[in-house]
């Protein structure tokens, strides 16, 4: 069983920059892949990040690559998402989820096991 919590949402203008952390409390965060996934009001989640066990391996989704970036470090059961250059298109309530398995890292939101509750971010144009 792992529980998720994040927190570093926000308000920000265009531009700007957050960053997000999630929290993982259980035994072996390593042996997990992650990811982070968004949610916009009248919208379906969508993928945007995910992370292997070891965070060796990541992937993006288009939308964010080269803005975002996604880390983890497991002696601190703790997974960041960095956020630059952000825009109005990207508010939304941003989702960790995590997933047992170090390579099985998923870009659909049915692939994880466990979820946090949500933290929003708001970029204001």
């Amino acid at each position: 069983q792992v529980q998720l919590v994040e927190s570093g949402g926000g308000l920000v203008q265009a531009g700007g920059s957050l960053r997000l952390s999630c929290a993982a409390s259980g035994r072996a965060f390593s042996n997990y892949a992650m990811g982070w996934f968004r949610q916009a009001p009248g919208k379906e989640r969508e993928f945007v990040a995910t992370i292997s066990g070891s965070g060796g391996t990541t992937y993006y989704a288009d939308s964010v690559k080269g803005r975002f970036t996604i880390s983890r470090i497991n002696a601190q059961n703790t997974m960041y998402l960095q956020m630059i250059s952000l825009k109005p298109e990207d508010t939304a309530v941003y989702y960790c989820a995590a997933r047992f398995g170090i390579f099985r890292l998923g870009s659909t939101f049915t692939d994880y096991d466990y979820w946090g509750q949500g933290t929003q971010v708001t970029v204001s144009s």
